[in-house]
Order: structure tokens, then sequence, then C-alpha cells
């Protein structure tokens, strides 16, 4: 096996190969192949173990996917079904598919999902709103449904029996042997829909789907969503041709969600029993699992406070239920998806109440077992189970949050405490991810790191590498390797916040650095909770432009950021805005120390939260910043959504001076005039718009110049779109070098 680190090293010997670099420019950001190289996306393990599935691009057309294979045995991989000989790619997807779409952040065209039966037979495709259906055995492929309306959420059932999805608002299944497609649900319209994944559910907790196979074919359990109680936002999409005004339904902060009943129907009597969620309606349905046996159906409820969340196992057969663990927390109940319902019964379960995410195991009716996993470090997922040697196989980042790997350790042995440490899969020095089979404890393994486009191959339950599925290795004919002298790499470091909290950064330098001149530096933040910027893995390639222009780029984690203590992760409770926003200060205040670094010509940039943090610290007293780039930035947080906003805000009711404090209208007379850039899609149905037309009225009203770029037809996803995402990001750049280096 040849570890990253060699890798790492072998990819620095190389880099000296290239006696100069070109230069890479916007355009080419934007061009066809992809510059981090074949990628693969969507990585599945066949359940028969032969073979390994994934999405690829084509090479001619970056943004369209086809479903490529590649034998275990080894052999050069092959593409199984070529989208383009099934679409041509032109159809306008329904409403419903384009934001189901934008929820779970796919851009792409062509093949984007797939799923296999756990026979292993068959593989359902849907493709530009149909479905088609590859027979593995003999590699046809045919066609399902031909509909004027999209089929989308589609699966095959776990035993191959069926295909189902929802078109139309209600719930449809169909054998695969032939037959009739039947509908389960027939009164889906309007504000009623049946397994389907409300707004929330799929923007916020990470639930795509809203219906859920019982493990033998013979029952399906699904929601049924009324929506009628949440308020209408009339939303003006804006496009090319013209505006449209879409009555979105959109559950602001302290507004009324959607109801979400369960029920559960056997397919064979056609009998649906309502699983019963308790009388109190205004609660999450986070997750749905059926047992191995497909005996108990859990459900995990989570209070609309989000501060308390129960497992409820519930009787298929009857609908009634009984909890059987419940975690509460002072600040909030993080959702996951590290629940996993064992053979014997038992379950694997992660909480945060030691002070970390880690991993316990409880017996069927809930009673504690033992923890599985602990330290001053964080599981970040539990990633799949070997059942036969009973070992939980999970990732984490445990030398260092800006480095994850993969690890096992057993369940079984915990008990009586011999668990041990956990062992290391795969080897240290960038950023791992694992795609585990059902059985067996063979993975796909994907790894990258600063010197190293994202690189995914077949690795044995010990971690031994099988073989390659992409290797991408950056040499001649890699898309980057006309760029691969000048490779950017960052330098990492550490901060303390004000609470001693340790901050972590990264710098990338510009391309030709000189250390004895000035640089001017952006701050490209995000900042909002979850999530994390600074890691060791491949950077960005639509940031090297800006190095290539003469600039410092600069990142840091705040508190608030993922992949730390529950304690980091909480420090922002009720208080967005504030703590930070003062440790992006603390690290532009260090950038300004650094001496190649123009303390007078500091910007700052981000999108969607980053845009509300780039509004909060061109803002704040004596700011550093010269000028900033705000792009889709929340402006007061009553206007974004129920379950994203009240877990860290708490209603408007409950917070009314938290809500005021983080208001960006109140701070409007500390910006500079002229200093900056606003922009939105004009069609975004995530940050409405709402939030820029208010800022850009009280602007005006404070006769406060601006700049402002608005983008018709786009939605939240502007900075990655194929067709703008070249324009976001050449506005960028010409905004900057006009303010900070006076162009």
């Amino acid at each position: 096996m040849i570890r990253p680190s060699l890798l790492a090293i072998a990819a620095c010997l190389a880099l000296s190969s290239p006696v100069m670099a070109e230069k890479l420019t916007p355009e080419r950001i934007f061009a066809d192949p992809s510059l981090s190289g074949p990628t693969a996306k969507g990585v599945a393990l066949s359940p028969d173990g032969k073979r390994v599935t994934y999405l690829k691009a084509k090479p001619e057309a970056a943004n369209v996917q086809d479903l490529w294979a590649a034998d275990v045995k080894g052999g050069e991989p092959y593409r199984m079904i070529d989208s383009a000989a099934l679409s041509s790619g032109a159809k306008e997807l329904s409403e419903a598919e384009k934001a189901r779409r934008e929820r779970a952040r796919v851009s792409a065209r062509g093949i984007v999902e797939y799923s296999w039966d756990q026979q292993g037979r068959f593989i359902l495709v849907p493709l530009d709103g149909d479905l088609y259906l590859d027979n593995v055995a003999d590699g046809k492929v045919s066609r399902l449904t031909e509909t004027p309306g999209d089929e989308v959420d589609a699966k095959v059932s776990p035993k191959g029996g069926f295909v189902s999805y929802v078109r139309d608002q209600n719930l449809f299944v169909k054998p695969l042997v032939g037959g009739a497609e039947r509908a389960l649900t027939t009164q889906g319209k309007d504000a009623l829909s049946f397994g389907t994944a409300e707004f929330v559910a799929q923007e916020e907790m990470d639930r795509f789907t809203g219906y859920w196979w019982s493990p033998d074919d013979s029952r399906i359990a699904y929601t049924r969503v009324d929506e009628s109680g949440v308020d209408v936002i009339p939303r003006a999409d804006i496009g090319p041709g013209g505006a449209t005004v879409v009555e979105q339904r959109y559950p602001r902060a302290g507004r009324p969600n959607a109801v979400v009943d369960l029920f559960v129907q056997d397919l064979a009597s056609g009998k649906t029993v309502q699983i019963d969620l308790g009388p109190n309606k205004d609660i999450y349905v986070a997750r749905v699992d059926w047992s191995a046996d497909g005996k108990t159906l859990y459900v995990q409820r989570q209070t609309r406070d989000q501060k308390t969340l129960e497992l409820i196992a519930h009787d298929p057969a009857t609908g009634r239920g009984r909890t059987i663990l419940t975690e509460t927390d002072g600040h909030w109940i993080e959702l996951n998806d590290d629940f996993k319902p064992l053979a014997d019964g038992s379950f694997l379960w992660s909480s945060e109440k030691s002070g970390y995410n880690h991993l316990y195991r409880y017996a069927a009716d809930g009673k504690l077992i033992a923890q599985v996993t602990q330290g001053d470090w964080p599981v970040a997922a539990l990633e799949g189970v070997d059942e036969k040697r009973q070992v939980a196989i999970f990732s984490a980042s445990i030398e260092t949050p800006i480095e994850r790997r993969i690890y096992e350790i057993s369940y079984a042995k915990a008990p009586q405490g011999k668990n041990g440490k956990p062992k290391a899969l795969t080897p240290a020095g960038g950023w791992w991810t694992a795609k585990v089979a059902e059985t067996g404890g063979a993975f796909a393994g994907g790894y990258s790191d600063p010197k190293t486009p994202p690189q995914t191959a077949l690795y044995a339950p010990d971690g031994k590498r099988v073989r390659w599925i992409e290797e991408n290795r950056l040499a001649e004919g890699h898309p980057y390797w006309p760029y691969a002298a000048t490779l950017p790499v960052p330098e990492y470091g550490t901060l303390k916040a004000a609470d001693g909290e340790v901050l972590h950064y990264e710098i990338l330098k510009p391309t030709g650095f000189d250390p004895a001149k000035k640089y001017p530096a952006i701050v490209s933040v995000y900042g909002g909770p979850h999530a994390q910027t600074v890691n060791r893995g491949w950077q960005k390639v639509g940031e090297r432009p800006y190095l290539e222009d003469g600039y410092v780029i600069f990142k840091l984690d705040n508190r608030g950021s993922g992949n730390r203590s529950a304690k980091f992760k909480r420090a922002l409770d009720r208080r967005m805005g504030t703590v930070e926003v003062d440790d992006q200060l603390v690290g532009a205040n260090f950038l300004k120390t650094l001496p190649y670094v123009d303390a007078d010509k500091l910007g700052v940039m981000g999108w969607s939260y980053g845009g509300f943090m780039t509004l909060m610290l061109m803002t704040a007293e004596n700011t550093p910043f010269k000028a900033g780039a705000a792009g889709a930035p929340p402006t007061a947080w009553g206007l974004y959504d129920t379950h994203y906003t009240e877990q860290f805000m708490g209603t408007p009711q409950d917070n009314k001076d938290g809500y005021a404090r983080s208001d960006v209208i109140s701070r409007l007379g500390a910006l500079k005039p002229n200093s900056l850039l606003l922009l939105h899609g004009m069609a975004d149905d995530n940050v409405i718009f709402e939030n820029s037309t208010r800022l850009i009225a009280a602007l005006q009203k404070n006769a406060t110049p601006f700049e402002m770029m608005l983008y018709p037809g786009e939605r939240h996803s502007a900075p990655g779109s194929k067709t703008k995402g070249l324009h976001v990001l050449k506005t960028h750049l010409e905004f900057f070098d006009r303010q900070l280096k006076g162009r």
C-alpha cells in the first residue's frame, strides 16, 4: 500500500518537473474538464461485493455525470450507463425536483443519484424526471416511467420486488417483474403531500426522504405533510425572461411549521396504520428507521425547541410506541445519522453528553450497555458496522481537528471496558471519507491533502488498499498539471479566542510570493454553526485566481464551527453575530501583524452565513476591513427558517434582544461609503431576496453608496453555478482590485 504521506512526497518531486506554470485564469476555473481531476462521487459497494459503482463527470462536460463501475478483482473502470444515451438533458425539471436538488446542493445534470437493491440484481437510475433500471446480470437498461410529471426520490425496495417514487405529491410503487404502478396515496395536492420531506427537513435536518421500506418489502412507512398552516411568502422569481410570483410556503422563525404525521402501509392487504407520535403536533420527525428484523419502526422525535430528542420504538402493526431513549440539553441536541440497529436487537447511538460526540451501545429496551468511544475529540460520523467482527467503523479527527481519519473499534468488548483505543484504518496527513459496505467491513475511501487532489480507492477491512477507483494522480496529463509548479499550499496555525479556546486558521500566499513585499489580504469567511473551513484537504481551485492576482487569502474557524467540543459549538447559543464575529476580528488583527500583509488593505468576503458575517465585520467597531463582498446574506434572523434559526437563537418571541442585536440594519451607520459589494440570486428560495431588499432600502435611506450585483434566475448556490459562477468570481476580483489596489 502506498501511503498518502509517500504520495505527497512523490507529488512534491513531480511538481518540480514543470519549468514554468501557466497562470490559472477565472475562465479556466469554470471550463472543462474539472481542474480537480476525475472525482468519484456517490460511491457504493455492490451487495455481492464484486464491484464498486460511482458517478463520474464527462471530461468534456464537468457538469454532466455518468454511472461508472470498477470490478473489485481488478481491470480498468468502465462506464455502466452513459447519461447521454438515455436523455438529452434538455428537459425542464419540475419545481419540486429543482427545489429538492437545491436542498441537497446538487448542481450537476445527467445521473445525479442511483440505488442498488439489497440483492445486487438491479440499479435504479432516476434521470431528468424519469426512471431507468439496469439489470446487472446482462447490462440491459430499461425505461420504467415516461410521464409528464417527475418521479422523485425513487428507490428499489430492499428485496428488489418494487420500485417506489413520489410524483405529484403522492407515493407510488411499481413491481419490477412487470405490472402497473400503484398509488399508495391519492390525496396529495396543494398544501398536502405524502412520502416527501418538508422544507426544513431537507434544508436543515439532512433528511431528504419521506418514506422507508421495511427490510422484507412487505411494508412501507411514509409521511403525511400538511403545510396549510405554514405562512405563504410571495417570492418574486426573477429570471432573464421576466418575473414569476411563487407562493412559497416558508416557515420563518417563531411561525408555524408543517404538521408531519407518519403511517405504515401493508402492501399485501393495503391496510394503513397511523404511527402514534403523541398529542403535540408541533414537533420534528427527525429520523425513521426499521429494525433489522422489520418488527420495529424507530422514530426520532425532536421537540420544537430542539432541546429534547426521543428515540421511540413503534409496533408497525398497531402504531403504538414506547420511548426507549431520551437525550436532553440546555442548549440544543444535534441530529445525526449514527443510529444503527443491530441484528441482536441492540443498537449504536451517538451523543455529546460527555462534552464530545461519542458512540454508545444500548440494549433493545434502551438500557445503556457501554460507552464505545471516549476522549477529548468528537466522532464525526458512524460510517458503518461489521457485525460479524462486532466493530464500529467511524471517522474522526483525533490528533487534530484539521485532519480526519477512518477508525474501527470493538463494540462487543465495551461492557468489560476492554474496547481499548480506536484502531486507525487510514494514515494521517490529510482528510479521509469512507463509504462502508453493508457487510464485511470493506470500504471505499476518499483521500485528499493540499498536494493531492481527491483520490478514491477500495480498501479491505484492515485498511489495505485493494484497488484504485480513481487514483487521480497529479502528474502530466492531469487537468491541473499546467498550473502545478505553483500549487498553493496553506500554512496552518492557531490563535486564541477571548475565552482561551484554540482557533485554527490557514493562510494562502500569493503566486510568486516575495517576503519583502506587502500584499493586500482577503479574509474568506463562512463562520456559521456546524461548518468547518480549515482542514488539510485539497484546496478550492476557485481561490487560486485571487493568489494569481496578488492577494493573501486567510481563513479561520471561529467558535460555533463544527468538529469540535460541544462547548466550542454552543458558544454562540442565543447570540449569533457576537462571539463568531469577535473571533474573526482576532484573526484579522493577527493578519495585520504579518510582515508581508498590508494592514491598510484588508478585505472580507462570504456567501450565505458568510455574507451575514461580512456585514457584521464591516460594521464592527474600529473594523480593520476596507472592503467587503457579502453574498446572499441573512440580514434579519426572523426572516430565516424555523429549524436552523431556533436551534441557535430560540424564537423571536423568547429572544427579542438577541434577534435585535443580530439585525444588520441596526449597524449600518458604521458602514463606510463605497466599501460594500452586495450580491444575491434573484430566485433564492433559501435566503429569500427580501433579506437584501431591506438592506438596499436601508442603505439608500442612509444615503450610503454601495455596489450591487444581482443574478436573474439563480437560487442560493450562485457561486457554483455553471452559468453564473464565472461572473460571480470576476465581479469579486474586479471589486477588490478597485477597493484594495486602487485600480
